[in-house]
């Protein structure tokens, strides 16, 4: 009787530990979000063409602006990268025109100057986040697909869609954000770089005076309910 009842917890058991590895799986599978964000990451990819190049200076890959004055940069290597594993780097030029105080910033928003974007001397703005300190392993040699798709594979936490503009983005923290267009072809809004302009409010911006974008209330979902929120935004149609 002993052994028998031994031999019914031990199937429960193993029926528990099965049923859970199973429903795990289940859950991951049904990560719509995640997936259709690398179908869509992909499908921009190709539209930009020669716009994504490798960043060695980051250890990774960046996506310029059609007019080259703000980039999405994602790393390759976690266990590599300089100070971001995912950021924005931006021509700094038109928030100083608008009244930033550059030693007014956080922590999280970093002034330079470098060579990147507009030639030798430009003023940069650098706006990230570092997700982890993996040295990341791929199956072949990396790409830009393959290291966005270690992000959803291992922080999908940071990958969000915004039902409101039918976006994809990878949230850079703070509420800072770069999205992109779940289908380029019903969107006007394919890419779109988005800051959260307090940080920069503080540091003594107008916000409604930064040239080449726009401030405006995004609508947003707040724990299951609609609201809206202050962004500052620069969108570009691709098409």
């Amino acid at each position: 009787m002993k052994k028998k009842l031994i031999s019914v917890l031990l199937i429960c058991a193993a029926a528990i530990v099965a049923f859970s590895f199973s429903a795990c799986s289940g859950l991951k599978s049904l990560d719509v979000v995640g997936k259709e964000s690398i179908t869509s990451f992909s499908a921009l990819l190709d539209a930009v063409g020669d716009k994504v190049t490798p960043d060695d200076t980051n250890g990774g890959w960046s996506l310029s602006a059609p007019d080259d004055t703000a980039r999405f940069i994602w790393s390759k290597d976690y266990g590599k990268s300089p100070l971001h594993d995912v950021m924005l780097e931006l021509d700094a030029q038109p928030f100083i025109g608008a009244g930033l105080d550059t030693s007014k910033l956080p922590d999280n928003i970093v002034f330079y100057e470098g060579d990147t974007m507009g030639g030798m001397g430009s003023k940069m703005l650098m706006v990230g986040t570092k997700l982890g300190n993996d040295e990341l392993k791929y199956s072949g040699n990396p790409t830009p697909l393959a290291s966005y798709e270690q992000i959803v594979s291992k922080y999908r936490d940071v990958i969000s869609y915004h039902a409101a503009l039918d976006h994809y983005g990878v949230n850079l923290g703070d509420g800072n954000l770069f999205e992109w267009a779940k289908d380029m072809s019903k969107n006007d809004k394919d890419i779109v770089f988005v800051l959260n302009p307090q940080a920069f409010i503080d540091a003594g911006v107008n916000v409604n005076a930064v040239e080449g974008w726009a401030f405006a209330k995004v609508p947003v979902d707040v724990d299951g309910k609609p609201a809206e929120v202050d962004k500052l935004l620069k969108p570009f149609d691709l098409k």
